[in-house]
């Protein structure tokens, strides 16, 4: 294995001291490890203080020392007058140096150095060839003569190096806070934002990536970002996972450390270190799996002044992007769905969702195309605030949006019925549809979960006063099969149970009509369903009657006749005698799908009655199935436990398959109720 080299970089405040510790630990009685503190620093601070362009506004207590590379005239003794002196030697002839250290102590094989970097030095490095870049002219050090004479000692010694990188990210807000107190001091309590080096690691990545890209490297392979809050609660799997991504050794001696000044220091370390000082390691998880997170050096509440929110907001975007990079993003779920798979297609792991607002008399709308890792609305949204909102399910089949136009007409029933106002208008919802389609390649085999909220407040309220910016826009394409892990099986059927403690409400309650968001009563006997190992609960209205599932419309079919006929010479249909029996949708909402398989019923001939439904007429119907935008129709074959046929057969019936089929040759030729999606680039 060849000399790995780990370049840390991270915004200032995001423990990567303590992390150069752990390294500096690891090579404890070994020898094999070294740990250099940020070799860059005295060149930044000098380019930056004395540069052409004169001061920058960077203001550093020890800076002439620093960069004269002298100890202070007062202040440090003797003995340390060599940290000073060492920080004349730039990057390159630092890592050679390390590089040295260890072939000298036999360490060429499996040996490493752990480079704490800040993000704000990364003009300084070339990431195509992973050293320091030339400086200006006038500058006391010569990068290329000190990497010349340290590519031929690796020559001479045939010794091979690797380069990783690492990103510590923090949270902004306690990166920034934590800028205060008594490291505010060194930087008279107002750091520019550039110092605070979080939007730089956004350029770290792309630079890396890029690099990596140009070798032929697997993406991701040279770079590995971890949440600092991450390994200060779970220091030891954090420090396992981190090594075992960069293949050197994990060691238990990483940690724990001494506290107080360390050889690796830094000479400004007594400006910036002190909470580290007082630290003797990282605080180790409780045999009970406590985490690290009550440990007094990370428990802490501080006051953010309002004179670091400009770099508090330009550090959360970037932030919000290098967090979705993180293994305890990836692996943030914490329980298995039923499919035991997060993702029933994979390409959903990627897919593209849009949020947007519309067009107002102050100006256009701002509707965007997000990863859904990436996509959020505002906690001041109104269906956050109160599941204020409107949305519709559509289906996507063969280049086509069934029914588009039903369910824009639903959708803007619904917002009118609940007062929305500013609305996105009908062309620009059409066009979001296109936008986000064409963006995930979605032609066909797709489903749209898209909602309408009344859109952002400007405080907290229930008050729709307050609702000053316009509606919010939300479509989730996923791609999704009609029968699947998130649908039903549409061949073999499934069982329902009826829900015991929610009724559907009357239009004097709540008009099921809305298609709103406030599903806590479609929730809660979905729960109940899943409890019982049934597919969805049968809701019933106030009085008993029944009004639908609790994801889906219902129908019975009856033969006034002894059964389907199954006599291939019969002259008489296999649905001949069949009535199809729906609920009225006083308590329910009357489905798109609903209605397209009443329709279907009369021109294929069946005699179709919508009316009140009681319970017991589902129990002993020769067929039942239920109908949804989602997973189209769907047989049942036991209810409560009762097996539903007229054999008492649990199978799908001859009405139910012959509406299925029906149903399926008109989404692929009815052309008259879809509409056609533009062709993508």
């Amino acid at each position: 294995m060849p000399i790995t080299i780990i370049h840390c970089w991270s915004a200032p405040r995001s423990r990567s001291t303590a992390l150069l510790y752990s390294f500096e630990a690891r090579g404890d009685g070994k020898d094999d490890t070294v740990a250099l503190d940020e070799p860059l620093y005295r060149r930044w601070l000098g380019e930056k203080i004395s540069g052409g362009n004169g001061n920058y506004g960077i203001s550093r207590p020890y800076a002439e020392p620093f960069l004269r590379g002298e100890a202070p005239a007062e202040g440090d003794n003797d003995e340390e007058a060599w940290r000073w002196e060492r920080e004349e030697q730039c990057f390159n002839e630092r890592v050679y140096h390390a590089v040295k250290s260890l072939v000298d102590n036999g360490k060429q094989e499996d040996g490493c150095i752990f480079v704490k970097h800040m993000a704000k030095f990364s003009h300084l490095f070339n990431f195509d060839t992973n050293w320091e870049t030339d400086s200006v002219k006038g500058y006391d050090c010569n990068e290329s003569l000190a990497r010349g004479i340290c590519m031929q000692y690796l020559s001479d010694n045939k010794v091979e190096i690797q380069h990783k990188h690492l990103l510590l990210i923090r949270d902004p807000i306690s990166c920034l806070g934590s800028w205060m107190g008594k490291s505010g001091d060194v930087h008279g309590n107002n750091p520019r934002p550039d110092e605070v080096g979080v939007t730089q690691l956004l350029d770290v990545y792309s630079e890396v990536l890029g690099s990596s890209m140009s070798r032929g490297s697997e993406e991701g392979d040279d770079v590995l970002v971890i949440d600092s809050d991450d390994l200060a609660a779970y220091p030891r799997k954090s420090l396992q996972d981190l090594c075992a991504a960069f293949r050197i050794e994990y060691r238990d001696s990483m940690l724990k450390w001494q506290s107080g000044p360390h050889k690796c220091d830094g000479p400004w370390a007594k400006w910036w270190y002190h909470d580290v000082w007082e630290s003797s390691g990282w605080h180790v998880e409780d045999a009970d799996g406590s985490s690290g997170l009550n440990h007094p050096r990370t428990q802490k509440y501080r006051t953010v002044p309002p004179t670091l929110l400009p770099a508090l907001r330009m550090s959360i975007p970037a932030f919000n992007f290098l967090k979705t990079l993180t293994s305890s993003h990836q692996s943030r779920a914490v329980t298995t769905p039923p499919s035991g798979r997060l993702y029933e297609d994979p390409r959903n792991e990627d897919v593209l969702v849009y949020v947007g607002t519309p067009s107002t008399p102050t100006g256009r709308g701002e509707g965007r195309i997000i990863p859904r890792e990436m996509a959020a609305i505002s906690p001041f949204d109104s269906s956050v605030q109160g599941g204020d909102a409107t949305w519709e399910g559509i289906r996507i089949y063969n280049g086509r949006i069934f029914h588009l136009d039903h369910h824009l007409d639903r959708l803007f029933r619904s917002a009118k019925a609940l007062g929305f106002e500013n609305m996105h208008t009908r062309s620009e919802i059409t066009e979001a549809i296109f936008r986000v389609l064409a963006a995930n390649g979605m032609r066909d085999g797709a489903h749209m979960r898209l909602t309408l909220t009344r859109g952002e407040k400007c405080t907290s309220s229930m008050n729709p006063y307050f609702n000053v910016y316009g509606t919010t826009l939300i479509i989730l394409p996923e791609w999704k099969p009609t029968e699947g892990a998130t649908t039903y099986d549409n061949t073999k059927g499934v069982s329902l149970i009826t829900a015991g403690t929610c009724r559907r409400s009357p239009p004097s309650t709540l008009d099921n009509k809305i298609h709103h968001n406030n599903m806590i009563q479609n929730i809660l006997p979905k729960i109940q369903a899943n409890l019982a190992g049934a597919a969805d609960s049968i809701m019933l209205d106030v009085e008993g009657f029944v009004a639908e599932t609790n994801a889906t419309n219902l129908f019975l079919v009856r033969f006034d006749r002894h059964g389907p006929s199954m006599n291939k010479d019969d002259d008489k249909s296999d649905y001949d005698g069949a009535v199809l029996v729906t609920p009225t949708a006083d308590a329910c909402l009357p489905g798109i799908t609903r209605d397209t398989v009443l329709l279907l019923a009369n021109e294929l001939g069946i005699k179709t009655e919508v009316r009140r439904v009681s319970l017991s007429e589902f129990y002993s119907a020769d067929e039942v199935f239920t109908t949804g935008t989602m997973g189209e129709l769907t047989p049942v074959t036991r209810i409560d436990g009762r097996v539903i046929g007229w054999k008492n057969e649990m199978k799908r019936g001859v009405v139910t398959e012959l509406l299925q089929k029906t149903y399926k040759e008109a989404v692929k030729t009815r052309l008259d109720w879809s509409t056609e999606i533009p062709s993508f680039c």
